[in-house]
């Protein structure tokens, strides 16, 4: 049924729901023009917000009960978030709000913010949104909400019930009101969640200059904390005992509500305990997305089907009771009993091999005066597996110093542990330990042994 508005000025004693939510509405909106157009919307405006505050039941009790602004925090930033008046789809007079209010879910409302927030949708009081909302906060809760027109801060309430901080979920709305600056100091935004399990902390759909962000925000805000209070849409349709599936949006990194708890005891449920120390609780964890995904492992699905997310199919299966538990941890392998080794006769004593004779120290080899040491080949040219003349030169020079006397045999181009203990023996007559000591030649080593 349509429903037509006639304008009437109430008596100013008259205490109904509805007079004093226009007055109260007449008291706190932008003042118009005293003639026009402008003026008679404003007024027109002000009939609707009493309508509706009287077919809700008398909600705008709510609305009287804001308290005045506390005083102002100092930590940034403070919102540029003045709004305009009640206006329906794109700023005209429209259909204005009734009281049947239009159901919603969450996840709905969290989708149709996340929107704003990837458009990027510029902060402004007068212009409006491609969808038909006022492109400043109470505009961007409206939106969100699924309302008729866009709102104010001061009559959002009207569509919401008070709750308290502990009920908070996403969807809900955090509504601050100045009185003394009704149109410029008021701010309203919406909840994303907590990030964190003290709930000091929560994701803020915001719409503020010079766009719509989505951010972590200290609770309640930056600024005027303990001035905002927490509303819930009304419209918002209710869970069906959690058998419905809540939305992706519940679940990840920083989520904390009861979903992920409810999550949390259907896995262990179908065999997940064994990924909990503790809980499982609302917030989600590491061992949530472990648990998850060896039940999507466990009905055969791979790939982004098995990311330890729940979706729609993973929730209805668990809900159910379908699909196959998550199996035990697969037992470790119990190694053979290694049989008893008979005992063997005694080796014969193998005869004494001769001591080599010791390799003779080689002379010197005189150098030309201003004949420059050889260049070093660098460190790659030494170690296990290397062959090359480096090596060579390297262990002749170290017998004709007196430092040969690890070699049986050689020295040869292919690099040995005996030219790696020969020069550990070179490194530590200088005085050298540790690692300047570790028989492999840097540098400094070769610059020593042919100076």
């Amino acid at each position: 049924m349509l429903m037509e508005f006639t304008e009437v000025e109430p008596d100013g004693g008259c205490g109904c729901p509805g007079c004093g939510a226009r007055s109260l509405a007449r008291r706190h909106a932008a003042r118009p023009p005293a003639t026009g157009p402008a003026a008679r919307g404003a007024r027109r405006a002000a009939v609707l917000v009493a309508a509706v505050g009287t077919a809700l039941g008398g909600a705008t009790s709510a609305i009287a009960a804001v308290p005045r602004a506390a005083a102002a925090d100092t930590p940034a930033p403070t919102p540029v978030s003045p709004q305009g008046e009640v206006a329906g789809p794109f700023g005209g007079e429209g259909e204005q709000p009734r009281t049947l209010l239009r159901a919603t879910t969450r996840e709905e409302v969290i989708a149709r913010a996340q929107v704003w927030v990837d458009k990027k949708v510029p902060y402004s009081m007068s212009r409006y949104w491609s969808d038909g909302y006022r492109q400043d906060c109470s505009g961007f809760i409206s939106m969100a909400w699924g309302l008729g027109s866009s709102q104010t801060t001061w009559t959002l309430p009207n569509f919401a019930d008070r709750i308290a901080k502990d009920d908070l979920q996403p969807g809900d709305a955090l509504i601050y009101n100045d009185s003394a600056n009704p149109q410029g100091g008021s701010h309203a935004v919406l909840f994303g969640g907590w990030t964190d399990s003290s709930h000091t902390r929560y994701t803020a759909y915001e719409q503020t200059s010079p766009n719509t962000i989505r951010r972590s925000t200290p609770y309640a805000y930056w600024s005027h904390s303990g001035s905002y209070l927490p509303y819930r849409y009304r419209g918002l349709a209710p869970a069906a005992d959690g058998a419905a599936f809540p939305g992706a949006v519940w679940f990840g990194t920083g989520q904390t509500n009861q979903y992920v708890k409810r999550l949390g005891e259907l896995l262990v449920q179908r065999g997940g305990g064994r990924f909990y120390t503790e809980g499982p609780d609302a917030t989600w964890s590491e061992a949530d997305r472990r648990a998850t995904q060896a039940f999507q492992l466990a009905q055969g699905w791979t790939g982004t089907e098995a990311d330890g997310v729940p979706g729609k199919d993973t929730w209805a299966t668990l809900v159910a009771g379908r699909g196959r538990d998550i199996p035990p941890e697969a037992p470790q392998p119990v190694p053979p009993t290694v049989p008893t080794v008979p005992t063997l006769p005694p080796v014969p004593t193998v005869p004494t091999v001769p001591t080599l004779p010791t390799v003779p120290t080689l002379p010197p080899v005189p150098r030309v005066p201003g004949t420059p040491a050889p260049a070093f080949p660098g460190v790659d040219a030494f170690g296990p597996g290397r062959v090359n003349a480096a090596v060579q030169l390297l262990g002749e020079q170290l017998v004709r110093t007196g430092f040969g006397g690890f070699y049986r045999v050689g020295p040869g181009p292919e690099w040995t542990e005996s030219d790696r203990r020969n020069v550990e023996a070179f490194q530590l007559a200088q005085g050298w330990t540790g690692s300047e000591a570790d028989g492999y030649p840097g540098p400094h080593t070769w610059r020593l042994l042919f100076g």
